[in-house]
């Protein structure tokens, strides 16, 4: 099991404090600051956290540069409004998920402040905080999708198409990749361009507006259609090749799989071809669970330095449980963590990671 080396098993909370455990489930070390979603290990050895500073009170709109040890270097304070409605406690601008750029910006996903929520991204500037790059996915994907989606609305009433949850920067091509929840679909854009590379989708290509269908990934023979999925990661490309690995849900919210939908939930890699515009399934663990181990929201996978594959089915049953599992190559467990949970205080474990605690290149200067 790839624990040890001062790694520990990382827990990113929905809501109120994330902790570590160490390979026996003790807690390591935790943290007072309330957090969601938001937990990110910064090429300085320091910490990005979305938090709130009044203790439990409040929505979650500050993101915090901190360590280990809790010291707050940068806070990055959002609008308490969204648009025009007051945000209650889990309302929220900035959401799911934030990454650091090559030059130190902080790329995160929003909402713009209109009736559409969760379906931008934005680059804030690292030094200053402000804002110097928006991304609208409603201008990059058919006016349809959004002018006739009203199935899902936050508490704010806002319409809630998109869902973006995860971000991924490949350094190597400039290359962004996107999940998006609602509308069950993974794809790659050129993060200066704006252009779309590639789509994959379980809506039929018929039903895509012409422009898009060039665009769009067929998928191989027992490949599976992802549902709701979340944590959407590179893990290598080569010649045109992407290997990548995600979090499938495997619910129907959109475009997925009706059969199938809510009968398991699985971790999978994918193999895809962007030049033929080809995918195909390679691997995954979760099927064999099943029902039990089945989670509608939610959820990470991470692939470890030792081919072991870190996975959390956060949501299960329905919020009261979160099951966090290490496999190996072949698939047997090798760690087994179950998390109690409370629904009402979204407990749950929106993502565990396995990283260095106090890693190399973290400093603690008592000066400064």
């Amino acid at each position: 099991m790839q624990i040890g080396n001062n790694e520990l098993t990382y827990i990113n909370k929905t809501s109120e404090e994330p902790f570590a455990v160490d390979a026996d489930g003790n807690i390591r070390w935790y943290s007072t600051l309330y957090s969601r979603h938001t937990f990110v290990q910064l090429s300085n050895g320091h910490l990005l956290i979305q938090n709130r500073t009044n203790g439990n009170k409040g929505s979650y709109n500050v993101l915090s540069e901190t360590d280990y040890l809790g010291r707050i270097y940068r806070r990055y304070r959002f609008s308490d409004k969204l648009g025009k409605s007051s945000l209650e406690q889990y309302i929220t601008v900035v959401h799911h998920d934030a990454l650091e750029l090559p030059n130190h910006n902080l790329l995160i996903t929003i909402s713009g402040g209109d009736k559409y929520a969760e379906d931008v991204i934005a680059e804030i500037d690292y030094k200053t905080g402000k804002t110097v790059k928006v991304i609208d996915f409603k201008k990059l994907l058919p006016s349809s999708m959004y002018r006739n989606y009203s199935s899902t609305t936050t508490k704010g009433g806002k319409i809630d198409w998109l869902h973006m949850n995860s971000l991924y920067y490949d350094q190597k091509t400039g290359n962004l990749l996107v999940s998006a929840r609602n509308q069950d679909i993974t794809m790659s854009i050129n993060y200066k361009s704006g252009k779309i590379n590639w789509i994959y989708s379980g809506k039929k290509k018929s039903l895509w507006p012409k422009k898009y269908r060039s665009k769009l990934l067929t998928p191989a023979k027992g490949t599976t259609i992802t549902g709701g999925q979340h944590d959407l990661t590179l893990l290598s490309s080569k010649n045109g090749k992407l290997k990548v690995l995600l979090y499938d849900n495997n619910i129907d919210v959109t475009n997925g799989n009706a059969k199938t939908s809510g009968k398991y939930s699985q971790a999978v890699q994918y193999t895809i071809d962007t030049k033929k515009k080809t995918i195909k399934q390679t691997w995954s663990y979760g099927k064999s669970l099943g029902k039990d181990n089945f989670t509608r929201v939610i959820g990470s996978t991470q692939r470890l330095s030792n081919g072991n594959t870190l996975i959390d089915f956060g949501y299960k049953h329905d919020g009261s449980q979160s099951n966090i599992i290490e496999v190996d190559k072949n698939n047997n467990q090798v760690f087994n963590l179950t998390i109690s949970s409370s629904k009402t205080d979204r407990t749950y474990v929106y993502r565990a990671y396995r990283v260095k605690f106090t890693p190399s290149n973290f400093v603690f200067d008592a000066t400064k």
